[in-house]
């Protein structure tokens, strides 16, 4: 494969390398363009005590119940289509997953990447959707953004 995508730390984004010619692009390239079978999406992860991994970079030990987390994260999601916060700004803070580095982008994945209702819900959105209602994954609960 000649590009690579990289990520820029300075721009917080990001960023195509062709690894033939040196040439970088913010832009995803045509030649590189995805399938409907490949989705870009970023999220914003709040975990429970029933979470599979009760931990984070956040938190070294997680202590909300799966009720509070959905309270928590059901205000996030409030916040974010009324306009009053960015879903980006609130992912590098709030998410207790590590793609909170990059805005909660996770890149491009392919079906049977993720878990299934992750899954199902990045590709039925369509590219600048946000879910509207919490997704529940064995890893925790999620917003999600279809990014491309």
């Amino acid at each position: 494969m000649v590009w690579v995508e990289k990520f820029s730390d300075s721009k917080g984004r990001p960023y195509f390398f062709n690894t033939f010619t040196g040439e970088s692009v913010w832009d995803r390239p045509a030649e590189m363009s995805s399938s409907s079978e490949e989705v870009r999406a970023s999220h914003i992860l709040v975990k429970h005590v029933g979470s599979r991994r009760p931990s984070s970079w956040r938190c070294p030990t997680v202590t909300l119940t799966k009720e509070e987390a959905r309270a928590k994260l059901q205000g996030i999601l409030d916040s974010i289509l009324n306009g009053s916060k960015r879903f980006e700004d609130v992912a590098s803070i709030e998410s207790d997953c590590s793609s909170a580095q990059q805005g909660g982008d996770l890149g491009f994945f392919t079906r049977g990447k993720m878990q299934k209702p992750f899954e199902d819900a990045s590709f039925a959105l369509k590219v600048g959707e946000i879910t509207r209602v919490l997704v529940d994954t064995d890893s925790g609960l999620h917003i999600i953004k279809r990014v491309a």
